[in-house]
């Protein structure tokens, strides 16, 4: 038996793909949409977190620092380590953030625009 949970968080950044072929190559901007997907085999047995993988406050407490510090509102080619901030480097990039304290997360999904979207994960 295995259990998924995914929680969403948003956000809005500037950036640009400086070595990009293309109008993206230009500072500009997305509504983000970033997941976490966190999966396990053994849910919390007794107490308040009873019944749960893991409680969706405890990963809003651990990602939403990180959102608010680094990405939401931000430019990321100056807020993030990376040399092009596309949706696949945010995605590695945030799931190489989290991991150490959310052990059981498998991936990190990030939807740039409404019909774009990556998934980052180790497996």
């Amino acid at each position: 038996m295995k259990w998924t949970i995914t929680k969403e968080f948003k956000f809005e950044a500037a950036h640009k793909l400086p070595h990009h072929d293309g109008q993206c190559a230009r500072l500009h901007g997305h509504s983000f949409k970033a997941r976490a997907i966190i999966q396990g085999e053994k849910l919390v047995l007794s107490g308040p977190k009873q019944g749960m993988l893991i409680d969706f406050k405890t990963v809003s407490d651990i990602i939403d620092p990180i959102v608010k510090e680094k990405l939401d509102h931000y430019y990321l080619n100056e807020t993030l380590p990376l040399e092009s901030p596309t949706s696949e480097n945010i995605a590695k990039w945030l799931y190489d953030e989290v991991k150490p304290q959310l052990p059981n997360l498998i991936s990190i999904q990030i939807d740039e625009t409404c019909t774009c979207s990556c998934e980052f994960s180790r497996d």
